[in-house]
């Protein structure tokens, strides 16, 4: 297969475990999953699905690959490269419709892990254990991402996960043109089994840029007031029996077109909110509630003398940045709902 992908380029997928993957139900269905969950349903956001992140993952894990030292190939902890690209497809298979919001759903506002408690439980009633095993993988050795060290790492250390959505993100966004992404591409390097960066320069507009799609979107005030409505709307729907939780594993449109199907006036009325036309304000007198999020910085490694220092360590500025963006931003925000009807 020849795949034209925005970030990547065109890049030949030969590997039949890859391509047969790829083909599977369980990964078909993120053709359905947009990143955003409700902002990109209703146009807010760009409609990038968790297909397009996941094989873009996938793609730049097997790039990171290819920039490896023979040394670290050759280590008993390094993974087998057609493996983690495996593990990088697989990673986001338990994504629910509407992904993030459901962690509001369940009060996991700043983990933001469920799809990754039901991984297994999504993963072993799919159609991927039987093609894996077909091609002599276990599939319960994907399952931990973290086991895989370019897919996975511990924020705020780069990964292939954290780089693909965030490159993504901060092009449709506005916050960086093509000839920047291909630059930080250009500049990554892989040392000891990390991901890290051979510029200093290149680090800082990373994670410069990375808190500024921290504010454009994945923590904006007004994104993170519309995952709560939608959240309490969700729950609404729950309690009257709309919906169930099994319709979490379908897609955005099939979740979204049943909440809709309901005549209660109550859950219509919490639907007409999940609009571009509500607003939301900061009101620590009389919230309608208060939310937290999950707050993203990255802290790119530095090869300096052959070995990884953290950004943070080499540029004071950058440190305090970071520091009092997470303080300032950190807690749950008050915030007061104006209906697009009042």
């Amino acid at each position: 297969m020849n795949y034209i992908d925005s970030i990547y380029g065109e890049v030949e997928i030969e590997e039949p475990v890859l391509l047969d993957l790829m083909s599977t139900q369980a990964m078909q269905r993120l053709r359905g999953v947009l990143q955003h969950g409700i902002t990109a349903l209703i146009g807010i956001t760009q409609p990038v699905t968790r297909l397009d992140h996941s094989v873009g993952v996938m793609l730049l894990v097997r790039r990171l690959h290819t920039r490896a030292s023979t040394s670290w190939h050759s280590a008993q902890h390094a993974r087998d490269p057609l493996a983690e690209q495996i593990a990088a497809l697989l990673h986001d298979v338990s994504h629910t419709a509407f992904s993030h919001v459901i962690d509001y759903v369940v009060d996991g506002h700043e983990s933001q892990s469920y799809h990754e408690e039901w991984k297994e439980s999504h993963l072993s009633a799919s159609d991927v254990p039987a093609l894996l095993a077909r091609h002599g993988y276990d599939w319960r050795d994907f399952l931990h991402e973290e086991d895989y060290p370019l897919l996975e790492q511990p924020a705020p250390r780069l990964c292939a996960d954290r780089l693909d959505y965030f490159l993504r993100d901060s092009r449709d966004l506005g916050l960086s043109t093509d000839e920047e992404v291909q630059r930080a591409l250009d500049h990554l390097i892989v040392h000891d089994g990390r991901i890290g960066v051979a510029d200093v320069g290149v680090a800082r507009w990373l994670a410069d840029t990375f808190i500024a799609a921290d504010k454009a979107s994945w923590a904006n005030f007004r994104e993170v007031g519309l995952y709560e409505v939608t959240a309490r709307a969700i729950k609404a729907a729950l309690h009257l029996g709309a919906i169930t939780e099994d319709d979490f594993w379908g897609t955005d449109e099939q979740l979204w077109r049943k909440l809709h199907s309901s005549d209660d006036a109550s859950l219509r009325q919490q639907l007409a909110l999940i609009s571009p036309a509500t607003r939301f304000e900061w009101d620590e007198i009389n919230p309608a509630f208060r939310v937290s999020t999950k707050l993203r910085t990255i802290d790119p490694d530095v090869l300096i003398n052959d070995r990884f220092l953290p950004l943070s360590t080499l540029d004071a500025d950058f440190a305090r940045y970071r520091a009092d963006y997470v303080s300032r931003n950190s807690g749950k925000w008050p915030m007061r709902v104006i209906s697009p009807l009042s």
